[in-house]
């Protein structure tokens, strides 16, 4: 065992603050560390979940798996650091996260049945862009041309993605766009509570939604499925909360601006979860245009924080 793990999983099990504290200088590399093992543990749950689909498990069945787990693991996460609560200062913007996230994972599932994992993820990572186009009209943010242009180069990667016309094009990546436009408006709500609900409570609430939406129609198509098929179950659901977790530990852990980067390794993972467990292989359309988006999105990133600096020093 490395000599960082140790103190990885005792992180995550630590009460976890409403908003990021100030990371000192050696917390940093496990901000790192943690951000690139949450991508990596999102890829584990959209495999599983294309696994079960393609093994005739129903997506409603599929989503209610994922959130009942996670619901689980974060209500034993809680109960283990002593901070059990459901009380929310937004209780309200709270569902509607919840929603917005039950929504983008059915969309997501479903388009994993016809879809390579690296194509939904290049598309998935127009999202960055659609906060950033959203915000002016939502959040009151002023979006300055430069932005706006990398914007335009971003949505142009994701057309060379999907391609529209061509005999590559499938309906299901109109559903990826449309996950990507739902993430942006969940992250904008998140932005919107900021740190007044404990980043546990924001965990929980969206999982206890999700779970509730799911379990009607979960329940009711639901089948005993083959050992193998609970496992993959079971992983995913437990991916879903542990990848948050880490996710939220990340932030904790690291600057913003130092972590932002890593999330794209999450294609690297796609990739490579697709080879190996699929056969997939990507081509030369999806990883130009992943190039343009992720290049566009790291622009707009990049683009903010100057922004931001400009506002900090100005008198």
């Amino acid at each position: 065992m490395q000599p960082w793990q140790p103190k990885v999983i005792g992180l995550l099990f630590m009460a976890i603050p409403g908003s990021a504290q100030s990371p000192q200088t050696d917390n940093v590399t496990t901000g790192i560390v943690l951000m690139i093992g949450a991508v990596a543990t999102f890829t584990v749950i959209d495999a599983c979940a294309k696994y079960l689909l393609a093994s005739a498990v129903p997506p409603m069945m599929v989503v209610f798996a994922r959130y009942s787990l996670s619901l689980l693991y974060v209500l034993g996460l809680m109960w283990w650091t002593g901070t059990l609560t459901f009380k929310s200062h937004h209780p309200r913007l709270q569902v509607l996260r919840g929603v917005l996230l039950f929504a983008s994972t059915l969309l997501n599932f479903i388009a994993l049945q016809y879809l390579r994992l690296d194509q939904t993820s290049a598309i998935f990572f127009s999202n960055p862009l659609w906060v950033c186009a959203l915000s002016p009209f939502l959040l009151g943010e002023r979006i300055g041309p430069r932005r706006w242009a990398a914007v335009v180069i971003g949505f142009l990667g994701v057309l060379l993605i999907i391609r529209p016309g061509a005999d590559s094009f499938h309906w299901a990546m109109l559903l990826c766009v449309t996950v990507a436009v739902i993430t942006s408006l969940y992250q904008i709500i998140t932005r919107k509570i900021g740190g007044r609900d404990p980043a546990l409570v924001s965990l929980l609430l969206p999982s206890l939604v999700g779970s509730a939406l799911a379990m009607p129609m979960g329940i009711a198509n639901w089948h005993v499925p083959v050992w193998a098929l609970v496992g993959l179950m079971l992983l995913m659901g437990i991916a879903g909360g542990v990848g948050h977790h880490m996710l939220i530990k990340a932030h904790t852990m690291a600057p913003a601006p130092t972590l932002a980067p890593f999330i794209y390794t999450q294609i690297v993972w796609m990739i490579i979860v697709g080879f190996v467990v699929f056969g997939d292989v990507p081509d030369i359309y999806t990883l130009l245009g992943a190039s343009i988006v992720v290049s566009s999105g790291l622009y707009v990133y990049y683009r903010e924080q100057v922004t931001k600096r400009r506002t900090l020093n100005s008198p």
